[in-house]
């Protein structure tokens, strides 16, 4: 019965200073997880719209090979394979907003080269990749695919709501 009134007694001294640290750390840290999760989630979708650009643009630029003979791939062909990457990780290929052209240079040689939008991603045939390089350095001609991928979080007591992640891959024409 004494250890009864003593713990009682413990218990009515106490002034809540435990309660009020952890009302006012809690939030904090809830906000510091959900930021490292919404982080990590808009990483994973810049890596995988970077990836989906990065195969459109390889196979874009191995089915126009000079010496192979075969018909460069069509621009819904390039759309099927950027999707193909993006459905792979669940993303919504609906909701690639239009976006402006890249405004690649069309190569000198071969001709034909030029940029065209296909549902929304721009995919450009024999361009010049290595347009800042000096005249030290021969043209180097091949393909490129861009795209924009919304991303949406909620911060709450902000108005930002959404980034607009922008991926653009290249890759050289090899004969």
């Amino acid at each position: 019965m004494l250890n009864i009134k003593r713990i009682a007694g413990k218990l009515a001294n106490t002034d809540g200073a435990e309660i009020a640290e952890a009302a006012l750390v809690l939030p904090l840290v809830f906000m510091l997880l959900l930021g490292i999760v919404w982080f990590g989630r808009a990483f994973n979708i810049f890596s995988t719209i970077q990836q989906a650009a990065q195969q459109g643009a390889i196979f874009t630029a191995r089915g126009t090979c000079v010496t192979c003979g075969n018909d460069p791939p069509t621009d819904k062909e390039v759309y099927d394979h950027v999707v193909a990457v993006l459905q792979a990780s669940s993303l919504d290929p609906k909701q690639i907003p239009t976006s402006a052209s890249p405004g690649l240079l069309p190569c000198p040689t071969p001709p034909g080269g030029g940029c065209t939008q296909h549902k929304k991603i721009w995919v450009c045939r024999t361009v010049q990749l290595n347009i800042s390089a000096g005249a030290a350095q021969t043209p180097q001609c091949g393909s490129a695919v861009s795209f924009q991928y919304p991303f949406q979080f909620h911060v709450p007591f902000t108005s930002l709501n959404q980034i607009t992640l922008s991926a653009q891959a290249q890759s050289r024409m090899e004969n």
